[in-house]
């Protein structure tokens, strides 16, 4: 799956081209309105059978108000192929699978549904999903936070017991703790400690600096109030914990060739709950939070979260409506958790869920750590504003060839001209 996401990703660039145009989003639905209507799903299988059992769950009960239901049509990205709806006017009702970075960028094109406009729209969403004021966009809602991969650290307990670590115990809660684990991790002959994408897309900030920056500061986002927040002491303190990976040859700056953590040659890996079926048989892995400078108990983390976002080519927008309510309620977030290990995004997710938890205990601590999650900003150019935060990162922390705090100053006035536009 992880995989999958990246691709999936990828396509957003397209926003930076596409996000500004008049583009065709339709908008000849009605709220009131119902009858057929079309969604598209994400082609992880997973989620798949999720979808296609609460479609014709639905549609026994609906016979007048049909959903049928596809995959995100084969492109270079699924983003790509969004935008291209919209521009065409040939976009579906509702799409699950949304990456939150990729709203703003819709909104302007003028291809979603304010869901906040819609009977009880605003109220349903902040009820199910508690504070998901971070996801709404000049101040309302465009998307329903769906489900969320929180971000923690994963590590084979082998290689950790063959380099004198604790696997049930790390102790490497703290930025010194982990990096002194790490250099015993590769003292021990193993390749990398742990192994971040070096790669460039806009993306990977979400994979190894901005979990830390969200611990390090108690949850406050890249991008807030219109400004950037990084440029600061937390900033740095993560982008030196990261330079000293590549400064020390405990993380390498090319690309894995295969799967580092299936074949052994990295101990650690940044990851949601996605990749716990994806060890299942080859791995046997433990969880840890990601560390702080301090070692701050339950600290915030990257929610990895997945939205799902109406769009205004959709005509029976009251149908769209009542299946949205009705494949994101308590029964069927259940379902989905059930069938694909991933947290629906819902106030008190351990204990409405318990039974499952209790079935599948490698998966509670990422359920505790659903609690303290966040996200992405929803700010304009969003897409362009993590490729230039990417770029300068890359530059400074992975290759070293500018010093920390200019990219930490660099990055933050790019951005800060993006989110001013």
């Amino acid at each position: 799956m992880k995989k999958i996401r990246a691709v999936a990703l990828l396509g957003a660039v397209a926003l930076v081209a596409t996000g500004c145009s008049a583009g065709g989003g339709g908008g000849g639905g009605s709220a009131d309105a119902t009858g057929p209507i079309d969604i598209w799903l994400s082609n992880n299988e997973q989620e798949l059978a999720w979808g296609k059992a609460a479609v014709e769950a639905w549609n026994a009960e609906h016979p007048d108000e049909k959903v049928t239901a596809q995959e995100i049509p084969a492109g270079s990205s699924s983003e790509e192929a969004i935008t291209a709806a919209i521009t065409a006017g040939t976009a579906p009702c509702l799409v699950y699978n949304v990456a939150p970075a990729a709203v703003s960028g819709w909104v302007k094109q003028g291809g979603l549904v304010n869901l906040s406009d819609l009977d009880g729209g605003a109220d349903y969403i902040t009820e199910r999903g508690g504070d998901v004021d971070s996801y709404a966009t000049d101040g309302d809602f465009y998307q329903l936070p769906w489900k969320s991969n929180p971000v923690m650290v994963m590590y084979n307990k082998a290689l950790f017991q063959a380099a004198g670590i604790d696997p049930e115990n790390p102790q490497m809660n703290t930025y010194d703790a982990f990096i002194e684990g790490s250099k015993k991790i590769v003292a021990s002959g193993v390749q990398s400690a742990i192994w971040p994408a070096p790669t460039s897309e806009f993306y990977q900030p979400w994979f190894d600096f901005y979990p830390l920056y969200l611990a390090e500061t108690d949850g406050t986002m890249l991008v807030e109030d219109g400004a950037s927040t990084f440029d600061s002491d937390a900033g740095a303190a993560v982008a030196d914990f990261w330079a000293t990976f590549y400064q020390e040859k405990l993380s390498p700056n090319e690309a894995s060739t295969d799967d580092a953590m299936s074949a052994g040659t990295t101990a650690m890996q940044l990851a949601g709950p996605w990749a716990i079926p994806s060890y299942a048989d080859t791995v046997d892995v433990g969880f840890m939070p990601v560390p702080t400078s301090d070692g701050r108990e339950n600290p915030t983390t990257f929610a990895d979260s997945k939205s799902v976002s109406m769009f205004t080519a959709c005509e029976n927008q009251g149908t769209a409506w009542e299946f949205l309510k009705f494949s994101t309620s308590e029964d069927s977030d259940g379902q989905l958790l059930e069938a694909t290990g991933q947290m629906p995004m819902r106030t008190g997710l351990a204990d409405t869920y318990s039974d499952y938890f209790s079935a599948n205990p490698d998966y509670v601590a990422f359920a505790e750590q659903a609690e303290a999650t966040a996200d992405v900003p929803s700010i304009p150019n969003s897409v362009e504003a993590w490729q230039a935060f990417r770029d300068e990162y890359s530059s400074s922390v992975i290759f070293g060839k500018e010093s920390t705090a200019d990219f930490l100053k660099n990055a933050a006035a790019k951005i800060d001209d993006l989110v001013a536009e």
